[in-house]
């Protein structure tokens, strides 16, 4: 029987984010970073580095004040 890897994705509403960066300080891979362009309020928010490796410890998204921050699990078998 093979073990099934878990994957895990993670979604940032770029309109909701207000840039404040806490999501950046506290991921532990340092999946994610500030964005070069700013949303339709002006604000420049935080992106997903290209290719990452989410762990779902889920500290972005309990620590994002704006709720824009969500992880989607997917299963490969």
């Amino acid at each position: 029987m093979s073990k099934q890897k878990l994957e895990f994705t993670i979604k940032i509403d770029s309109e909701k984010c207000k840039g404040c960066g806490l999501c950046i300080s506290v991921c532990p891979n340092e999946l994610i970073n500030k964005s070069k362009d700013p949303n339709n309020s002006g604000y420049y928010p935080v992106e997903i580095k290209g290719d990452y490796e989410c762990t779902d410890c889920k500290h972005c998204v309990i620590m994002c004040p704006d709720v824009a921050i969500s992880i989607y699990q997917e299963s490969n078998e």
